[in-house]
């Protein structure tokens, strides 16, 4: 029985599960070659080149010969954003069959001659290298430390096109294995350094912020994890920031929820300055450092006014603007670790106790316990099960380092080998020997392991898959499915939320965009991150669950905590953990609703109807506009006032499009934003701007009107096509590190077919993408890897 979401999305759903040969044959396709010179040929042709197409000679009948051109034909069609709106149209049937018939005759070739694409070696990248060091050593490390930001292609990070080499990221990922193996191992011997941690403005520290991790009965501060390199003494130094009527503050500081001191702030004007504790005796390893103030207060204080949420304001950066008669607390700006003096050793860490699974006890063990020792960790390092010809180069640093200077050190200096090696940093992947240039061919279970882990965990496979792969059963199609469930059941598929949603949806770009304070000084830096946690936390639940992926557009619930709660207007939620609720009224449905989106597709002053519309179209339509033409005046060029008064945004919006150069693009992107108009820069539901009832009423480009965001997610459901193969070709260019090419459609047309058969579950993509051919083939390239060619890379890199 279907669903009733079924029943909701109407007859474009129900059509694409019939057979479109079926559909397509009802007229052949040479009869449709009049349609396109008839209603598209006027403005694709070969003097206008509008759009940068020419459809002048193209035969339907040979789509599949120019399966490019017809791939863009198909994604307008199917969007309902060809012909243009203003333009002569043929009826909807005509539409779907031209479309149909486009779609069958290039899936009918692809069939025939599967491209699976073709890529560059991928390397890791700073969040998988994060993930796979605490996956291989039990240690939280920051990448960014050493390696240099990771370049975007489109949404994502791991497009292997993007990930050039040079000589100075090689040299970083040198430094990269130096210091993480020295993390990992401890240094006994250790000089005297000091790591500052600096809190950023943005994160309140009002008498009600408690910060997680932080001793209970505390405000503000910060918490951090500082890596300690040796036992001995450290000293801790904080510096303040302002303070005004307030009467004593104590900072405590504790180390893994353990209170070590306690600092009384100096009284007087004068709060900047450095407190420093005595030496503390801390043993070596990563630990949790909390630096907060003891909270005086329970409850509200004593304002004239009532404190904004934001407790910088009144601060002595913004006392110029600030409200009068604001307390402000003191607030912790600097946390300075330094140390160690008088080093004595190293105690047991979690990372120590992952490298070193054996301790001889006499020279003559040594030998044999590092050969155990790297033998694991390169297996897990590399991703594969190893040879003694992998070994030879590690257990050669490890001779000539431990001869030096001990098994310890030489057990260091081996790891560090590892890290270094290209078979760690660089994904390679062997091609079979005899198979031609240009060739397609299926990719090894041992290579396949890499790719599913990547893709599901963004971190290396696990001992189970490689066990696996090196039976070569993983790719048998029962225990391949077996094991995609089972990792979507583990926790470190949360990295499809926190990686592949998060870069999908850009939300990157919201921790870019800082609301004018004085404008909304209720948002703080706290408020922000838990915003994208929100986003986050659903698009796990729909992955988790496994529900439909209409719920993304469509669902009337989403996770807060008592913070997001508060800035919703959603009662009856206390404390920081998030739960799942309900909406209480129909003002918020699915990520249109959440903040996060609304946030980065905001200015820091203002609303942008223009990029909320123009993010619609491009990151859930796929449809992205084109850019602006040049020497087009900017929006914010536009006059911001007319007599006297301030002029809303959707004025000064219809004063810039009133350029015809500007409208044929703003009458697609324009009503879509207006009918996010009714949030304001934080997500905040608003009905007025500047004092002036808002209008939000457009008209989406299919002539239905649109005036809110719950009217805007039923049109766009009426064609839910565009937004699963969207959805689906961002998927796939995830798990493949590079980007869906027009050849890759038909393979993503089948895999929608298939989940629609599913109500579109989460988990029919995800094992669609896996099941595919670009997933699980590759095709031949002269610089392919082979054996050799990595047996040479790693000697280069030694």
């Amino acid at each position: 029985m279907k669903s009733a979401r079924a029943a909701f999305l109407g007859p474009w759903v129900a059509l694409s599960s019939l057979a479109l040969s079926a559909v397509a044959a009802a007229q052949p396709p040479s009869e449709l070659n009049p349609i396109l010179q008839r209603y598209c040929v006027g403005c694709h042709n070969d003097v206008t080149l509008l759009g940068n197409l020419s459809l002048e000679t193209f035969d339907v009948a040979a789509a599949a010969s120019h399966a490019e051109t017809a791939e863009k034909m198909i994604v307008k069609l199917r969007a309902g954003m060809m012909p243009p709106p203003d333009a002569d149209r043929p009826d909807a049937d005509t539409l779907l069959t031209l479309v149909s018939t486009l779609e069958s005759l290039v899936d009918q070739a692809a069939s025939e001659a599967p491209n699976p694409g073709s890529r560059r070696f991928q390397r890791l990248n700073r969040a998988e290298y994060e993930r796979v060091v605490e996956d291989l050593l039990s240690l939280e490390i920051d990448a960014s430390r050493w390696l240099p930001a990771d370049t975007y292609l489109g949404a994502f990070d791991n497009m292997s096109a993007a990930q050039r080499l040079s000589t100075t990221l090689l040299e970083a990922y040198m430094r990269a294995a130096s210091e993480v193996s020295r993390l990992a191992v401890g240094n006994p011997n250790a000089f005297p350094s000091s790591t500052k941690y600096t809190n950023p403005i943005e994160v309140s520290q009002h008498a009600w912020d408690h910060l997680e991790g932080a001793p209970l009965g505390t405000r503000g501060g910060m918490v951090i994890t500082h890596d300690f390199p040796s036992d001995g003494e450290y000293v801790f130094t904080v510096e303040t920031l302002f303070g005004n009527g307030v009467g004593f503050e104590d900072i405590d500081i504790s180390i893994d929820g353990e209170g070590v001191a306690l600092l009384g702030l100096p009284h007087g004007d004068d709060k900047s300055v450095p407190i420093r504790t005595e030496p503390i005796f801390v043993r070596a390893g990563q630990r949790r450092v909390a630096a907060a103030f003891v909270r005086n207060i329970e409850g509200p204080y004593d304002d004239r006014l009532s404190p904004h949420a934001w407790s910088f304001v009144g601060g002595e950066d913004s006392q110029a603007w600030a409200n009068y008669g604001i307390t402000a607390l003191p607030h912790l700006s600097d946390l300075i670790i330094t140390g160690p003096e008088r080093p004595v050793g190293v105690s047991r860490t979690a990372s120590r106790d992952v490298v070193f699974s054996c301790q001889p006890s006499s020279p003559r063990e040594e030998r044999p316990c590092a050969e155990e020792i790297l033998n694991r960790l390169a297996s897990q390092a590399y991703r594969k099960p190893v040879t003694a010809e992998d070994l030879a180069g590690p257990l050669s640093f490890y001779e000539r380092a431990a001869s030096e200077e001990g098994f310890e050190i030489g057990i260091r200096t081996a790891l560090q080998a590892l890290l270094a090696s290209p078979q760690f940093i660089f994904r390679l992947e062997e091609k079979p020997a005899g198979v031609r240039p240009g060739s397609s061919y299926r990719v090894s279970d041992v290579d396949l392991a890499s790719r599913l882990a990547f893709f599901l965990w963004a971190t290396n496979p696990d001992e189970e898959l490689l066990e696996l792969a090196a039976q070569d059963r993983l790719s048998d199609p029962e225990i391949l499915e077996g094991q995609v469930l089972r990792m979507l059941r583990d926790p470190r598929s949360e990295a499809l939320s926190t990686r592949f949603a998060s870069q999908w949806l850009r939300l990157q770009d919201a921790h870019d965009n800082h609301p004018e304070p004085y404008l909304y000084p209720d948002y703080t830096g706290q408020l922000g991150d838990d915003l994208i946690r929100e986003t986050q936390l659903f698009f796990d639940d729909l992955v988790r669950e496994d529900r439909s992926l209409t719920d993304l557009f469509s669902a009337d619930y989403t996770f807060v905590n008592e913070r997001v709660a508060r800035h919703y207007g959603i009662p009856d939620v206390a404390g920081e953990e998030f739960r799942r609720v309900s909406y209480p009224d129909e003002s918020r449905r699915g990520v249109l609703g959440h903040a996060s989106v609304l946030l980065l597709t905001s200015m820091s002053a203002r609303t942008s109807p223009v990029l909320r519309g123009k993010w619609v179209m491009e990151v859930l339509m796929g449809t992205p506009p084109p850019p602006p033409p040049p020497n087009i005046p900017a929006f914010d060029d536009t006059a911001s006032s007319s007599g006297g008064r301030r002029l809303t945004t959707r004025e000064r919006l219809e004063t810039h499009r009133a350029n015809p150069t500007c409208h044929s693009c703003h009458r697609f992107m324009d009503p879509i934003g207006l009918a996010l108009d009714g949030y304001d820069v934080t997500g905040r539901v608003r009905t007025r701007e500047y004092g002036v009832p808002l209008d939000t009423r457009g008209t989406y480009y299919d002539g239905t009107d649109v005036s809110t965001a719950a009217e805007l997610t039923r049109v766009l459901m009426k064609r839910p096509i565009p937004l699963v193969r969207n959805f689906t070709a961002n998927l796939l260019a995830y798990a493949m590190g590079r980007r869906a090419e027009y050849f890759d459609q038909p393979e993503i047309r089948e895999i929608v077919r298939a989940a629609e058969a599913r109500d579109y579950r989460m988990s029919a993509f995800i094992m669609g993408v896996v099941k595919s051919d670009p997933f699980q083939l590759a095709r031949a390239q002269d610089g392919s890897a082979t054996k050799t060619d990595q047996v040479q890379q790693d000697q280069q890199f030694q």
